[in-house]
């Protein structure tokens, strides 16, 4: 999906009104949500803290602190995306500290279409973490069925008397001829236990 189409939430993290100003320009020229803004770190964690956010773009340093530890803590998190606006001088060493977390960084002043190409990186790693979350997600759906069937093996085995091998097939033959998943079944073996 181009990066047009697609409307992401945006927290951005900066006390310069004008950088604000132009960055709201640039996300409304390319499609994006209208981007909330906090002044400050304090502010920034109170609302990731209250709802999560695709982008968080931090305009470094802050009133409160240089936004750092903030950034590289949203990418731990592991929905956002961070991206971390440093001046020239101190750029290098700042990137060292925060790439191994998954932080971009960009050296200020920012021309508008180096911003563009970086939200496009932004874009495609969340588009990569929804992906990554989707498969967790499959995976963890997965492991809630195991423990299902197995509580009605179990169940199987103590009340009709089976060995493990044979509550198996009968739960796989239950769901075959009745074209239904082997969670339906276990369900029902569970229920008629209770």
């Amino acid at each position: 999906m181009p990066l047009e189409e697609h409307r992401y939430s945006v927290l951005l993290v900066s006390a310069s009104e004008t950088f604000n100003a132009s960055l709201q320009s640039l996300f409304s020229e390319i499609g994006f949500l209208s981007a909330q803004t906090v002044s400050n770190i304090s502010a920034a964690k109170r609302a990731v803290a209250e709802r999560s956010y695709d982008f968080v773009i931090v305009n470094a340093p802050l009133p409160d602190d240089m936004g750092v530890r903030f950034a590289i803590d949203v990418c731990s998190a592991g929905t956002g995306v961070s991206l971390l606006l440093v001046r020239s001088e101190m750029h290098d060493e700042i990137r060292g500290k925060v790439t191994p977390h998954g932080v971009f960084t960009l050296q200020k002043p920012v021309a508008k279409p180096t911003m563009r190409i970086a939200l496009g990186w932004m874009a495609s790693t969340r588009e990569r973490l929804r992906k990554a979350e989707k498969k967790t997600i499959s995976i963890e759906e997965k492991m809630a069925e195991i423990r299902l069937v197995n509580r009605a093996k179990w169940v199987l085995i103590e009340h009709e008397g089976m060995n493990e091998a044979e509550a198996h097939r009968f739960i796989e033959k239950q769901a075959m001829d009745r074209c239904v998943p082997r969670r339906t079944v276990a369900e029902a073996i569970l229920q008629k236990d209770s």
